[in-house]
């Protein structure tokens, strides 16, 4: 069987899947409130750009991958009206049942989806905006799932991709100090549970940097790719189009 990160770990395909599904079941509920203590509402602005980025129309169809507990989704069915549509989708049952039900609440009908965002259970050339927001970096084959978010994009089409990056290199100790000390204590203290916060700051380094995740996105097909750093790169929005 085929090897991969989990983390710093490294570990089966399989077992990686499962070890994600673990981290975010547990998580989920207090996954909001976690984001804003993390980020100290960053977060918002982070994803509030993401959209302003995406530029939706009234009458687009969107899809949210990776989408979780709904932030994206919220706010892209605003904006592309009740004559537009987006689906909110996700490989974990718990946390795509939180964002259903914030959804609900908000009386906002979008139609959900619990799918392997490798495996897209939509067809071709279907999307004008495809969205992952954080979660590119839990996906097993990266390069797959950007394959299939191509796919599912009309032609002029654009696929943003939300995700943290590589931080400006002065402020790398600091983060550091930050995302291995700080961000456990934190999950232990609110969630109750300190590993999934760690596996959070080892799954940050893992991850590509912006210049190779932008090379990634470029061989999977989409053209035109940018690249806008956020917060001094801890964060990065990446946009490619489809043409």
């Amino acid at each position: 069987m085929s090897q991969t990160h989990f983390g710093y770990e490294t570990v089966d395909e399989q077992e990686k899947a499962q070890r994600v599904a673990g981290v975010f079941s547990s998580v989920a509920g207090k996954y909001d409130l976690m984001n804003d203590l993390m980020s100290a509402g960053l977060h918002r602005l982070w994803k509030k750009f993401a959209i302003d980025v995406a530029a939706p129309r009234h009458g687009e169809r969107v899809l949210d991958v990776a989408g979780g507990t709904a932030d994206l989704s919220s706010a892209f069915a605003k904006r592309v009206g009740a004559t537009g549509q987006v689906w909110l989708t996700d490989i974990n049952n718990a946390m795509l049942t939180v964002g259903r039900d914030r959804l609900l609440d908000e009386g906002v009908l979008a139609p959900t989806a619990q799918c392997d965002a490798e495996k897209l259970p939509f067809p071709d050339e279907h999307f004008d905006i495809v969205t992952v927001a954080f979660g590119l970096r839990n996906m097993t084959h990266k390069e797959q799932a950007l394959a299939e978010m191509r796919r599912v994009l009309r032609p002029g089409g654009r696929l943003l991709v939300l995700e943290f990056s590589k931080v400006w290199k002065p402020l790398e100790k600091a983060y550091d100090a930050y995302s291995f000390h700080l961000l456990p204590w934190l999950g232990q203290k609110i969630a109750g549970d300190a590993d999934s916060y760690r596996y959070l700051a080892e799954s940050i380094r893992m991850h590509p940097d912006q210049a190779t995740l932008k090379a990634m996105m470029e061989r999977a097909g989409l053209e035109r790719v940018e690249v806008f750093n956020l917060t001094a790169g801890v964060v990065a929005l990446h946009r490619g189009y489809k043409f």
